[in-house]
């Protein structure tokens, strides 16, 4: 029996009875050059600052999973961040602005955050002690993490009306925590001043004339006091949700190269309440109404900051600590794994999920530290796709979502595909563009915009020849039992499980003849990966 009806026949045991609803499709990479480039690591992941008494319609899902309470010492989270190897870990969150540092000049005791009537988001101050910070560096140093601190910038300040405040920051008390840290010979990658505190803000509201003002102040800081090391770390802000005025005048007001990243956040399914969002979550209309923002901001740093680049400092889908029914799922995976795919695509170099573990959202699950669906989603796309982000012509349903990288730490090109529709099936052909003449007409949908018809048939591998039988790499990511809100994600057919000893599961492809069609089962993913794909951008 061939390969591709072994192939086939696997996927039909996988997904029950193949539908008889299958559409063919055709998938153009272009390889001759990146539209766009991310970091190395562009996955990362949060630890948030939010205490067992946060609660969201009636739920508190936070537990001991917050910056200060975090059991550091268990086994199933060292192994979780030690798989991406590395992880990039951004720890900040809504309270990081009313965090202040255990040092001598604090002048009271260093205590963590209480309930407080009439406080921001209902708590008092917090205080990160330095034995705290220790441990949380001895995680980071067995790990491999790459850290991004989110700062408290409101320190200092003062209310001056509703939801606004006014002042200038007072650095004396990061100051003292940096010289800390770089005594420490801690490693922070990047600083991140601020969280939701831009335009209109979350709580509190800073304008962007002395946000810029206090960001000279801070980048001035961070130059002195790592001017003997060897590498100096990042300045990220404002953390906060776009809005195109003041994200602008920040940058004017900062000015050249105060500024190496612009991080803003996006929960575009609304708040965890809403009885919609696994709707929204199918529809690709929907979730493609958010790439306004990447690409307007991506603009707004051409026109007026080209020296900074965009990151997504928080994204976790619905927003007050995720739906309870959906964020913890399989169905978030096709949330989750478009949105890196779409941020990718104007130019984002790192997309921080809210959160590794905490709320429903996590990547852990807050009690068990058991993975999540999207852990291993995030996890493959780290392992998987590469910088380069190529462009993609697509013919067929818009319920197929396809993104092209260049693949990671070897040769050729991944291709991730996702399937939005219920009941339909695609068998897909992935070729290049080299040997394709295009013209005028209906098939191929280039970027949303134009259509394209393929005038003759072409190697998905250009113009070279092969020097033998090639095969690709294919990981179907589907619901276990069929049911999309399973808390279990299945891998080829295989559920993804921690093992005896709790180490993330090995993660291996099917490997299937590269001529052949690619199978998406309904409401699956699939990352397939094409050995040798002539690809000048990516080095081939």
């Amino acid at each position: 029996m061939g390969m591709s009806i072994v192939f086939a026949l696997l996927l039909c045991s996988l997904n029950g009875i193949l539908s008889d609803d299958t559409a063919d499709v055709t998938v153009i990479v272009k390889g001759s050059s990146t539209i766009a480039e991310t970091n190395e690591n562009f996955v990362c992941a949060t630890i948030d600052w939010w205490p067992p008494e946060k609660c969201s319609y009636n739920q508190c899902p936070w537990g001991q999973s917050s910056v200060l309470n975090l059991n550091l010492t268990h086994p199933f989270l060292a192994n979780a961040i030690k798989a991406f190897n590395p992880l990039r870990i951004r720890v900040g969150g809504s309270l990081q602005d009313q965090v202040v540092y255990g040092m001598p000049n604090l002048g009271h005791p260093c205590v963590p955050f209480s309930k407080k009537a009439g406080g921001l988001f209902g708590f008092s101050q917090g205080c990160l002690s330095m034995e705290r910070w220790d441990e949380l560096n001895d995680l980071f140093l067995k790990t491999g993490a790459i850290i991004t601190f989110g700062l408290n910038a409101l320190y200092g300040r003062h209310p001056i009306r509703k939801g606004i405040w006014g002042g200038a920051w007072n650095s004396s008390n990061t100051r003292k925590f940096i010289e800390y840290t770089i005594s420490k010979s801690y490693r922070v990658d990047s600083w991140e001043f601020g969280n939701e505190l831009s335009g209109h803000g979350v709580g509190a509201s800073v304008g962007a004339e002395q946000y810029g003002r206090d960001l000279i102040v801070l980048k001035s800081m961070l130059d002195e006091l790592y001017s003997k090391s060897r590498t100096k770390p990042l300045l990220l802000a404002p953390g906060g949700f776009y809005e195109q005025q003041w994200y602008a005048q920040l940058l004017q007001v900062s000015g050249s190269g105060t500024l190496n990243g612009m991080t803003h956040h996006i929960y575009n399914l609304g708040g965890g309440n809403d009885p919609h969002i696994a709707s929204k979550i199918t529809d690709p209309q929907y979730l493609s109404r958010v790439a306004d923002t990447f690409r307007d901001l991506q603009l707004t740093l051409q026109r007026h900051g080209p020296w900074a680049s965009a990151w997504v400092g928080e994204a976790g889908g619905a927003y007050n600590s995720g739906s309870r029914l959906v964020s913890n799922t399989f169905l978030n995976s096709f949330w989750y794994l478009d949105q890196l795919g779409l941020s990718s695509k104007y130019h984002t170099k790192a997309y921080c999920r809210q959160t590794l573990i905490g709320g429903y959202y996590g990547l852990l699950d807050t009690k068990t530290f058991i993975p999540n669906p999207d852990y291993y989603s995030a996890l493959l796309w780290h392992r998987l796709m590469g910088k380069g982000v190529l462009s993609v012509d697509i013919s067929g349903s818009p319920y197929l979502r396809a993104y092209a990288h260049c693949s990671k730490h070897k040769a050729g090109v991944s291709v991730l595909l996702i399937n939005l529709n219920r009941s339909r099936s695609f068998t897909v052909t992935v070729r290049n563009d080299i040997n394709v003449d295009l013209a005028a007409g209906a098939g191929i949908a280039r970027d949303g915009s134009l259509t394209y018809d393929i005038k003759r048939t072409v190697s998905w591998v250009g113009s070279k020849a092969s020097d033998g039988p090639e095969k690709r790499e294919e990981y179907h990511l589907t619901a276990q039992d069929g049911n999309h809100l399973s808390r279990t994600m299945l891998l080829n057919g295989t559920p993804l499980e921690l093992t005896e000893d709790g180490d993330v599961p090995a993660m291996e492809p099917l490997l299937a003849p590269v001529n052949s069609a690619i199978y998406v089962a309904p409401m699956s993913m699939a990352f397939v990966v094409f050995p040798n794909f002539e690809a000048r951008a990516c080095g081939r």
